[in-house]
């Protein structure tokens, strides 16, 4: 009972190579789940892609590896563990947070998001807070909203360079590379890095495929019941056991429909996913999964926990 990330090595690093070169000042991100392959796996491959790498919280510095920086994206209610770190602050609250800890900072600017980060009319207390602290600010950052065109977010760029120090650089993110080209032909003067998370890692994915096996396969008859809730069989057929679930992250999809697929047919959910398996009725007379086959999972990889990553 097995949820498996199946992955092209060739051409998935492949793709990664080509980001890599066409996006000067790239930084990367490995953060969550690791984007579904897990974070110990995509850390060591950073150390060749760049001298940082961002990641989501103080809980998750493990595994970065040498002679590469992590820079904490969220701003955190504790002080980090360690000096060898730089963290984000968008508030004053954020600096008081981080009390006697002295180190390196990015000052996050308040997108159109609203998520975090100063405003125009608050960032000159914050930086002023941080100064007072004996914290070392080396940028700014910027979470532009995925909604919108480039054009939309290079236009809230070009708004806050007024307000920020052009001798220190402007972290974005959710900016394509060309546009990212653009804005620093534009702005020669300025330093910028993109960070990449989702397009370095998932640009390409037709070089990965999300599965899971199947566990054991019943025959029932209309009428019958099965499931947690005893729920009733429609019609005649049968009821495979797929090996993944909510422990995984495995959903139905947002319309309610079925995330598994075999022999290019949506195979019905009998019941919602639970923990490690999920049961889906296979009518009569279509092709039905065995024990052992694998069934293809239409999940976002995000919010996916494989239990093995094959490397093909």
């Amino acid at each position: 009972m097995t949820l498996r990330l199946t992955v092209q090595r060739a051409g998935w690093e492949s793709h990664i190579d080509s980001v890599a070169a066409a996006v000067d000042g790239l930084v990367p991100v490995v953060k969550g789940n690791g984007y579904g392959f897990g974070r110990a796996t995509l850390h060591p491959l950073v150390k060749g892609l760049a001298d940082y790498v961002c990641v989501g919280t103080i809980h998750e510095l493990d595994n970065v590896s040498d002679r590469v920086t992590p820079v904490v994206l969220t701003p955190s209610s504790t002080p980090p563990p360690t000096a060898e770190v730089i963290m984000t602050i968008g508030s004053q609250a954020d600096v008081a947070a981080l009390g006697s800890w002295r180190g390196r900072v990015i000052v996050k600017l308040q997108s159109s998001m609203r998520r975090y980060g100063a405003t125009a009319a608050e960032l000159g207390s914050v930086t002023a807070a941080a100064t007072d602290a004996g914290l070392d600010i080396v940028g700014y950052a910027l979470h532009l909203p995925l909604a919108g065109t480039d054009a939309d977010r290079i236009a809230e760029i070009d708004a806050w360079l007024e307000h920020v120090d052009a001798r220190a650089p402007l972290w974005l993110s959710h900016l394509q590379p060309p546009a990212y080209a653009t804005l620093r032909a534009r702005h020669s003067d300025r330093q910028f890095r993109l960070r990449l998370g989702t397009l370095l890692w998932h640009g390409d994915k037709s070089f990965l495929q999300l599965h899971a096996e199947v566990a054991a396969v019943h025959a029932v008859h209309a009428g019958d019941t099965a499931g947690y809730q005893l729920g009733e069989v429609v019609s005649d057929g049968h009821l495979a056991m797929v090996g993944a679930g909510s422990a995984h992250g495995v959903a139905a999809l947002p319309n309610g429909s079925s995330p598994f697929h075999f022999a290019q047919t949506r195979l019905a959910l009998h019941e919602p996913p639970h923990m490690h398996t999920s049961m889906v009725f296979v009518p009569a007379g279509t092709a039905c999964p065995q024990v052992g086959d694998r069934v293809d999972v239409q999940r976002p990889l995000i919010t996916s926990l494989v239990d093995e990553v094959e490397w093909l």
